[in-house]
């Protein structure tokens, strides 16, 4: 008997109800986050605002993930990656050749209390999603996202076009390829197949937003998500905290995964097999951007989990271990290698770096021929780092482990190439552009210490050719809102997969997709006729050559320095339970616990954390 069922016939009987309630109890489906339960971990730039049409920044996907809900999500343990329903109560049914999708959402899912909502409980349902959906191609949000369904969806550009015209997107028009059959049903037809169509479903940036939220908030949207996640945003100060807490409106999950192949499955499977998620009550992220402070502040027990901090090793590591003071505390070292690639992208519009003719073309790629990758690695990332040869990096579908560049460090070569296309020096060892005009390269950079490492190095290579250097400084969300804009001449950044193809790499170097994934604004037109026909491919071995021959292209025209896949390695306090880095999801801390006895215990006599 329920009990809201036994309060309504009177039922007096406390000794029974409080058996009833140990006995609900027991079985996990009272359990609640728990408010004591407080993980304190840290970021290491600025997020940009929580906009899921709008940002496209890893800091703030991480917070976008816990507070609101796509439709499909990955298996927490499963690897390779595998797709679940999360928001959908299973996996879509699939027909058409792959052209028509249809999801039904779960009952039952609301969104976080919101003033918005004016007291009321608000259900998600399929015309939240259709609405969502819809942002992407308003002309007004210029969503850096838009290329995810440009071109994708029956009727849903035409939409956007007459928005161009008249200057209104028709949020109410109907769309052809994405109904709201009834309230729990979101049909999508695609004018296409896309194989990689049910990977977008799980992405962060494509959570269901209710369009109330979205029109009371307007522009401040990106400091006031709303979402039917675990986790609801609490604090927000821009560049500096991040307060999450528990969604009291949230339907809970069990902790239900296999372990895997990885010897850690099984102690992460023994801890949380089981429990009713979430269990930590709350969570705070700050941003601190320097490894030392970052880690200083893990060492006293400040902070309960930190990661990428492998340029201060020397620090913490022991080996493949943790140095003995560290593992004494009861703290955990995770390894993994992200699936991801760092890069410098040279900007193709630029007036110095741009263009496709000869000289500027061998510019660049003499430029990227200066960078010793190996030494970056090895040096100043401590070895936590994995050169890459292709723009696709390892762990993603389209890697290569037998591609090898060639614009690889040669700096004689970089200099006879110089000399060939005319870059003459003048009497201070500077070489100029061909027409006699001064010449130098700007590259932007993050003001960290360790940003300031990467920029010693360049301006050695680029000194040994010739080539004088200025670097500018700026904070990373201003960086990527500039390079987005095709400002920045040259900048360092990085790319983790949101789904496990590399498509998904490819897509950042696709001409179209300049001022939205493409920040180096590279614009090819034979590079642009290999991405269009590889999209109409499955996985294949002949696509696995086509997207060789893609990496080919963009070596030769010097898009990018190919960079990095870093080497994650994560530390956790005693007590943290359930950590697991996933290669797609980056807010572990929804399928995590903390034993507080644990934690206070391992810090007893030593001040408490």
């Amino acid at each position: 008997m329920a009990i809201r069922a036994l309060l309504r016939t009177g039922f007096t009987g406390l000794p029974a109800l409080a058996a009833i309630f140990c006995s609900l109890i027991s079985t996990g489906l009272l359990a609640a986050a728990d408010p004591a339960k407080v993980l304190r971990t840290t970021i290491e730039a600025q997020d940009a605002g929580f906009d899921p049409a709008i940002t496209a920044n890893y800091y703030s996907g991480k917070i976008m993930e816990t507070v609101g809900e796509s439709l499909l999500t990955y298996d927490y343990v499963a690897r390779p990656s595998k797709l679940i329903p999360l928001a959908a109560e299973a996996m879509p049914l699939v027909e058409d050749d792959g052209r028509t999708y249809t999801f039904k959402l779960r009952k039952g899912i609301y969104f976080a209390p919101d003033p918005v909502f004016k007291g009321k409980k608000r259900e998600l349902t399929a015309d939240d999603y259709v609405f969502s959906f819809k942002r992407f191609m308003d002309p007004k949000v210029r969503s850096q996202w838009r290329f995810l369904f440009e071109g994708k969806i029956v009727g849903l550009d035409a939409l956007s076009k007459a928005a161009e015209k008249s200057g209104r997107f028709d949020y109410d028009a109907k769309v052809e390829g994405l109904q709201a059959v009834d309230r729990y049903t979101l049909k999508i037809r695609l004018n296409a197949t896309d194989y990689n169509f049910l990977y977008i479903m799980a992405m962060a940036s494509c959570i269901g937003t209710a369009r109330e939220v979205v029109e009371a908030y307007k522009d401040d949207l990106g400091g006031h998500l709303v979402g039917t996640n675990a986790y609801m945003l609490k604090e927000y100060v821009r560049g500096h905290k991040i307060v999450l807490v528990a969604n009291p409106n949230y339907r809970g999950f069990k902790w239900d995964f296999k372990a895997g192949d990885d010897p850690a499955d099984a102690e992460i499977v023994a801890e949380m097999q089981g429990k009713m998620m979430p269990r930590i009550g709350r969570v705070e992220i700050t941003v601190v951007e320097e490894e030392h402070s970052k880690f200083l502040s893990y060492a006293k027990g400040e902070t309960d989990m930190i990661t990428r901090i492998g340029n201060i090793a020397e620090s913490w590591q022991d080996g493949k271990g943790l140095k003995p003071e560290l593992k004494a505390l009861g703290m955990k070292r995770h390894d993994t290698v992200d699936a991801e690639t760092t890069y410098y992208l040279i900007n193709f519009k630029d007036k110095v770096t741009g263009g496709s003719s000869k000289d500027r073309i061998a510019l660049r790629r003499a430029m990227i021929m200066s960078y010793d990758m190996e030494k970056e690695a090895r040096v100043v990332r401590k070895g936590q780092a994995i050169p890459n040869l292709m723009p696709i990096p390892r762990g993603v579908v389209g890697y290569d482990p037998n591609y090898r560049g060639v614009n690889h460090y040669n700096p004689d070569a970089a200099n006879k190439l110089l000399d060939k296309f005319g870059f003459k020096k003048n009497a201070e060892g500077w070489r100029n552009n061909p027409d006699g005009s001064p010449l130098e390269i700007t590259l932007t950079s993050e003001a960290t210490q360790v940003s300031g490492e990467y920029d010693k190095l360049w301006n050695a290579s680029l000194e040994r050719i010739g080539l004088k250097l200025k670097v500018k400084k700026g904070n990373f969300a201003d960086n990527l809102k500039a390079a987005k804009d095709c400002q920045l001449q040259m900048w360092g950044s990085a790319w983790s997969a949101d789904y496990p193809d590399g498509e998904n790499f490819l897509q950042l170097l696709y001409g179209p997709n300049s001022g939205q994934s493409n920040n180096g604004c590279y614009n090819s037109p034979v590079f642009n006729r290999m991405y269009e026909m590889s999209l109409r491919m499955p996985h294949s071995p002949k696509r696995d050559k086509l997207y060789q021959m893609m990496s080919r292209q963009m070596e030769y025209d010097g898009a990018w320095k190919i960079g990095i896949s870093r080497v994650r390695s994560t530390l956790t306090q005693a007590g943290v339970q359930g950590y697991k880095k996933h290669p797609m999801l980056h807010a572990e801390f929804m399928y995590m616990d903390i034993d507080l006895d644990k934690r206070n215990a391992a810090y007893s006599g030593k001040g408490k954390p």
